[in-house]
C-alpha cells in the first residue's frame, strides 16, 4: 500500500473520515515522501518543537508512508463476523497537561480500543533512509510515530497499523467501524493511562489526504489512528484510500479540538 501524497506545504489544519472495503495489504512497505511530520515529533524532541522545515518536509514523507499499510487482501474479508469488543483497561486517567508542566510525558506502550476489539503493544516507527514513514513489520501490532508528539502531550500523536494481509485481518481491520464518542486508551511506560474520545472518522483518497490536519500542529493532546481503506486496486496491490480516526484527550475542552476535514 502506498501512503497518501499530500503537499508538504499543506501544514496548517486538521481533517478526517472513512469508507467500506478492505483487501490485500501487508508486506513491509515503507512510505515514500519524506520530511513531513505526517506523524509529528520524535520521542526525543518536544511535541511541538518540530521545526517548520521538518514539518513541511515531514508531512509529505509521512503521508507517503501511510500507503505502506496494506498490500495483500485477505480472502473472505467481507464475510468476517463483527469483532468482539475488549474491556477498557483499568487505571486512573491522566489529566490534561498544563503548559507549565515540566518534562516530557512518558512513552506509549500499549493501545486499547474496546469498540473494535483492539489491544496491542506499540512499537516505535520512524523514517526510512529516504525520509518516508516506516510501517509495522507485522500486521498484528500498531506503531507510534516517534518523531511526533507522545500520547497525552500537546499535538497529534500518530499511531498506524495494517488493515489486513493475505493471512487475514490486520490490527486495524475494524478501524473504520469506530464512531464519534468511542474511546481509545494508551498505556504509557510509567503506568499512566491516557484516554481519548473519537471526534471523527474519515476516509481520504491517498492523493488528497489533508496532511496539515492529520500531522500538523493541533491545540491540546490529540490522537490520530491511521490505516488503509477504500477500494483495493489489484494492479497496484494497494488500497486507494486511507482511513483516519481523529480523537481528543477525554476531559479536554471540546473547543480546543479542530474540526476534521471532510
Amino acid at each position: 500500500m502506498t501512503w497518501p501524497h499530500a503537499s508538504p506545504q499543506a501544514v496548517t489544519r486538521p481533517h478526517a473520515r472513512r469508507q467500506h472495503t478492505r483487501r490485500e495489504h501487508t508486506r513491509r512497505h515503507s512510505t515514500r515522501r519524506p520530511g513531513r511530520p505526517g506523524r509529528h515529533e520524535a520521542a526525543g524532541p518536544h511535541p511541538m518543537a518540530v521545526s517548520s522545515v521538518l514539518l513541511a518536509a515531514g508531512l509529505a514523507t509521512i503521508v507517503a508512508g501511510a500507503g505502506g499499510l496494506a498490500l495483500s487482501r485477505s480472502p473472505g474479508a467481507a464475510d468476517r463476523p463483527a469483532a468482539a469488543s475488549v474491556p477498557a483497561p483499568a487505571g486512573t486517567a491522566a489529566g490534561v497537561p498544563w503548559p507549565s508542566a515540566a518534562g516530557p510525558v512518558a512513552l506509549p506502550a500499549e493501545l486499547t480500543v474496546p469498540a473494535i476489539g483492539v489491544r496491542t503493544r506499540l512499537i516505535h516507527l520512524g523514517l526510512t533512509a529516504d525520509r518516508a514513514l516506516q510501517v509495522p513489520a507485522s500486521v498484528r501490532v500498531a506503531g507510534w510515530y516517534d518523531r511526533g508528539p507522545r500520547p497525552g502531550a500537546p499535538g497529534p500523536a500518530v499511531i498506524a497499523g495494517h488493515v489486513d494481509s493475505v493471512a487475514g485481518p490486520g490490527i486495524f481491520y475494524r478501524l473504520a467501524d469506530l464512531h464519534r464518542g468511542d474511546r481509545a486508551y494508551v498505556r504509557r511506560t510509567d503506568g499512566t493511562l491516557v484516554v481519548f474520545r473519537v471526534t471523527a472518522v474519515r476516509t481520504y483518497p491517498k492523493d488528497r489526504l489533508p496532511a496539515a490536519a492529520v500531522y500538523g500542529p493541533a491545540p491540546g493532546p490529540q490522537l490520530r489512528l491511521i490505516t488503509c481503506g477504500g477500494p483495493f486496486d489489484p494492479a497496484r496491490r494497494s488500497y486507494l484510500s486511507n482511513v483516519v480516526v481523529y480523537a481528543v484527550m477525554a476531559g479536554a475542552a471540546p473547543a480546543s479540538a479542530r474540526a476534521a476535514p471532510r
